[in-house]
């Protein structure tokens, strides 16, 4: 096992509750540094390996404490999609953009020697490329994507032999996790089909890029066990296909009306959005370079969350905020 002992920042997050798991699976020693907005019972609590620690990032003290021992870091932590970065323009600046370099060179400090990075593919914003690479211009729409790209360099600044750093661009993360988020795409529009019957599609020719959540965790656990010297300053781009708003609402009312037959017909409205990013991201280097694939596609999470939704994991799914990251952060007084 090339890392021992990782620490996950936002490790109790939606893509952390599927991660988290898999690598304690894998036998790695796990600990988690969260704010714990949305608490942290969907994780493992008893496994002897993992720590779940309660904390800010912007507490640099804390949490290179925290990294001591930590052969490799994974930076999941941040206030994530737009609408949630809108809510409070101080609290998401200072925690995704004025917490990175700090806690990169405490990583450093403390002898990590892989720091892992979550960015961003919503970092090109709107692009008429049919092919948009891991060089192409930034051109984010709005602050979030704009800090996202704008801490992969202050990553990369730090870089040596001693201390890899990669980043990676994941397309929009879809499906079912045990901290589920419900305000993102796919998992609105199956909300939607599910439980009212509808669908609403916002725009509709957009192109967006999807990934499943098991993907996003099989990414990570790849670029915990690629070589130094293949990852070592590298960006890759992660999705699985391309697809409109309008074709991703066509497949989860094909998927939803296949796993509910009972429910019939369920028709899509189209409303008016100023939503306007669109981009097609090619992710051909990730497999080139780390051999790695998506295999899961949108068709594939819908039909998890349906199952989800069968089973009764999703209790009042429109109601309940911690479905919401912004209702979440509103209700709380995030600061």
């Amino acid at each position: 096992m090339k890392f021992e002992h990782i620490l996950i920042t936002g490790g109790a997050g939606y893509c952390g509750s599927i991660l988290v798991p898999k690598l304690l699976d894998l036998g790695h020693r796990i600990t988690v540094y969260d704010i714990l907005y949305y608490g942290k019972e969907h994780l493992p609590l008893d496994h002897p390996k993992l720590t779940v620690l309660q904390g800010d990032i912007r507490d640099t003290p804390k949490l290179e404490e925290a990294m001591q021992g930590a052969d490799a870091v994974l930076h999941l932590a941040c206030i994530s999609n737009d609408a949630s970065f809108v809510l409070d323009e101080a609290l998401s600046t200072s925690v995704n953009l004025d917490a990175f370099e700090p806690m990169v060179i405490a990583a450093k400090r403390q002898s990590v020697k892989r720091f892992i990075y979550a960015s961003t593919s919503s970092v090109y914003g709107v692009s008429e490329e049919p092919d948009v690479r891991e060089d192409h211009p930034l051109v984010p729409l709005t602050l979030y994507n704009k800090y996202k790209g704008m801490c992969e360099p202050l990553l990369f600044k730090h870089t040596d032999e001693n201390f890899v750093g990669v980043v990676y661009r994941p397309a929009t993360v879809c499906g079912y996790g045990p901290r589920q988020r419900l305000d993102v795409s796919v998992n609105i529009l199956t909300n939607y089909a599910v439980n009212k019957n509808k669908i609403r599609v916002f725009g509709g020719s957009q192109l967006r890029p999807n990934l499943h959540i098991q993907d996003y965790a099989n990414l990570c656990v790849a670029l915990l066990n690629a070589p130094d010297e293949v990852i070592a300053d590298q960006i890759f781009n992660c999705g699985y296909e391309n697809q409109s708003m309008m074709d991703i609402a066509g497949a989860v009312r094909k998927v939803v009306m296949e796993e509910f037959p009972e429910k019939g017909d369920i028709p899509i409205g189209i409303e008016p959005t100023d939503d306007i990013r669109s981009y097609h991201i090619n992710s051909d280097k990730v497999k080139q370079v780390l051999g790695f694939t998506p295999t899961l596609s949108v068709e594939d999470a819908v039909r998890d969350l349906c199952k989800a939704f069968r089973e009764g994991l999703l209790p009042d799914s429109f109601d309940d905020d911690r479905y919401f990251n912004v209702r979440t952060m509103k209700k709380i007084g995030a600061r």
